[in-house]
């Protein structure tokens, strides 16, 4: 530990003083200052800071190791979990994408499932089987270590489930948004932070303008499934000028809804209910499924 001290030492001053050569390069006057000329040392700097600190798993505390992991994900960094916490996991069986049952054969939905088709989730894990606690974090400790390898395998399971043509690739995804009270509480939103990694993972364009939420509604945290549907009730609406401006009618036939995590879906289906008036098809990615405690394993 004393060694990664004295790097850090070392970094932090070698940071601070190519920061300030670059102030001292700039004239007074505050209108010819490019921000970005200032900014872009200390981006780098907290880069090489940060990949020189040891790279620990958040479950079971051991080094991570990157062997094998970017031969599966080229240029993919492993952080926040190490290969076998991450693994274990995963959902190691083909679960239905509606209620997230167990299943014995390659099929959308399970039999129950079957006669309803409710909207698709896809996640790559369950949240009560090692994972929840890690993605618990992202939202109430800001803990983002793990949120790229998670995003990672959501991006593998649905390309998973488009070759085996279970489910097509949105031409937009939809972060659920947060209501402006809460995110300036918060001061991020986690969902749409997953959702500019698997834009960027998968080239599909995020639209973070289209959908609001209009009620502050309380934390679902607690709540069952009646109460959840209740709390979320008329909570979300469509951006009418940003939608006037896309043409969105026109622009969008088939979208992804995007959260951390679906527990009774009373969040993603009010925002289908949503989008279903304007025709628009939804599909839901998330971390994680938080299934009923029937269906568990």
């Amino acid at each position: 530990m004393k060694y990664y001290m004295e790097k850090v030492t070392h970094m932090s001053r070698r940071l601070v003083k190519g920061w300030l050569f670059h102030c001292r390069s700039f004239t007074t006057n505050l209108s010819q200052i490019n921000l970005s000329t200032l900014i872009l040392p200390l981006v780098r700097g907290l880069q090489i800071i940060r990949l020189s600190l040891p790279n620990r798993c958040l479950l079971c505390q051991q080094r991570i190791e990157q062997q094998g992991y970017q031969q599966l994900f080229d240029q993919h960094v492993l952080t926040g979990l190490c290969q076998d916490c991450l693994i274990s996991g995963l959902y190691q069986h083909d679960v239905c994408l509606g209620c997230a049952k167990p299943l014995t054969r390659l099929q959308p939905y399970c039999g129950q499932c079957m006669a309803i088709k409710p909207i698709k989730v896809i996640a790559p894990c369950s949240y009560h089987q090692g994972l929840g606690v890690v993605i618990s974090a992202i939202k109430y400790q800001r803990q983002m270590a793990a949120v790229n390898v998670l995003a990672d395998q959501l991006a593998q399971r649905i390309l998973n489930l488009v070759s085996q043509q279970m489910i097509d690739l949105p031409q937009v995804l939809i972060p659920v948004p947060l209501h402006p009270n809460r995110l300036r509480h918060r001061g991020f939103n986690q969902a749409w932070i997953i959702a500019k990694r698997m834009s960027l993972i998968l080239g599909i364009p995020l639209d973070d303008t289209l959908l609001i939420r209009v009620i502050d509604t309380a934390s679902q945290a607690g709540l069952d499934g009646k109460q959840r549907r209740k709390n979320c009730y008329q909570a979300f609406a469509l951006n009418h000028q940003a939608e006037a401006n896309q043409q969105v009618h026109l622009r969008y036939q088939h979208v992804a809804i995007v959260d951390d995590v679906v527990t009774t879906g009373s969040t993603v289906n009010e925002i289908a209910a949503l989008f279903a008036t304007r025709h628009i098809a939804c599909q839901v990615w998330c971390l994680a499924r938080a299934e009923a405690p029937n269906l568990r394993d």
